[in-house]
């Protein structure tokens, strides 16, 4: 496959997004008790968006191309999305609409970074900060983000290390470094199809999400649901091996120089086991590193 079913994508967005509206949800009259539909029907959606239901028959087939942004935005408030879900609309319109040599113009996700962004990360010396591009490979790290996350580097072989992989096809391990499991893998599939509708010809994507499918129940069932976040700030639970829990802040940050790049850094507020446990670690980092380092009698 070399690129993204682009009208199934759509077909399957604009459908699961309707199927979770309940006519009363909507402010609509329920006529009847044998709806055979979970949500809207077709029709209802034209209605709230203001179109003919033969227009959103045909974008709901898969053609968004020729949308205007009245449109789009009609269509978004009709189907109550999110944020990232009107992102994700509005990518998948933009692509509809774009032809061939616009899709290969852009420019698929780094899969390095530039040296002055890892002195950047270098930098942060008291938190765990790392970069990673839109398929979650981890591109740069500092100590204490290596061995934060030493699980998920031990783990997974292939490099650049990649975050949603490890989550998927090594679960017993993940499920030990996450305490908060089930919530990280639907996040993390949901960033990955948010990252698919903006670059759905990216062949190092497209072979992820293939891998993860075939090998993964969890993450077939994840990807079905059409699901898209953003995951910019919140709290991560983490269980390191050598300190225990720690629950940390974390902050994902977009580098505008570096289009698809982000850096994550994690903090904890000063006073709390979690900082200590931070303080804990970066000694346990430290004594690694001088072990290393000793010269050998």
């Amino acid at each position: 496959m070399s690129s993204m079913d682009l009208r199934a994508e759509i077909r399957d967005f604009l459908r699961t997004r309707r199927d979770r509206i309940t006519p009363e949800e909507a402010g609509l009259p329920a006529y009847g008790g044998n709806r055979r539909v979970k949500g809207l029907r077709r029709e209802e959606v034209a209605m709230l968006a203001g179109v003919s239901v033969d227009y959103y028959v045909r974008m709901e087939r898969g053609s968004l191309a020729g949308a205007s942004e009245s449109v789009l935005d009609a269509l978004a408030n009709a189907l109550r999305l999110e944020e990232a879900e009107r992102d994700h609309l509005y990518a998948l319109a933009r692509e509809s609409g774009a032809g061939s040599a616009q899709r290969r113009r852009r420019k698929a996700p780094e899969a390095t970074v530039r040296p002055a962004v890892q002195q950047v990360v270098d930098a942060i010396s008291d938190a765990p900060a790392w970069v990673r591009n839109g398929r979650h490979d981890v591109l740069a790290m500092n100590p204490l983000a290596r061995a934060l996350y030493a699980p998920v580097f031990d783990t997974e072989p292939r490099r650049p290390a990649n975050t949603t992989r490890f989550v998927y096809l090594h679960p017993e391990a993940a499920q030990e470094l996450f305490v908060d499991y089930d919530r990280v893998a639907c996040d993390a599939a949901a960033m990955l199809r948010l990252e698919a509708g903006r670059n759905p010809h990216d062949q190092e994507l497209i072979a992820l999400v293939g891998e993860l499918s075939t090998r993964s129940q969890v993450f077939r069932e994840r990807w079905a649901s059409q699901d898209v976040r953003y995951h910019r700030s919140g709290v991560k639970r983490l269980r390191h091996p050598a300190v225990g829990q720690l629950d940390l802040d974390f902050e994902a940050m977009e580098l505008p120089s570096e289009p698809g790049l982000a850096l994550n850094v994690y903090t904890a507020a000063v006073g709390t086991p979690a900082h200590d446990g931070l303080r804990l670690l970066a000694s346990w980092v430290a004594t690694q590193e001088a072990a290393v380092t000793e010269p050998q009698e």
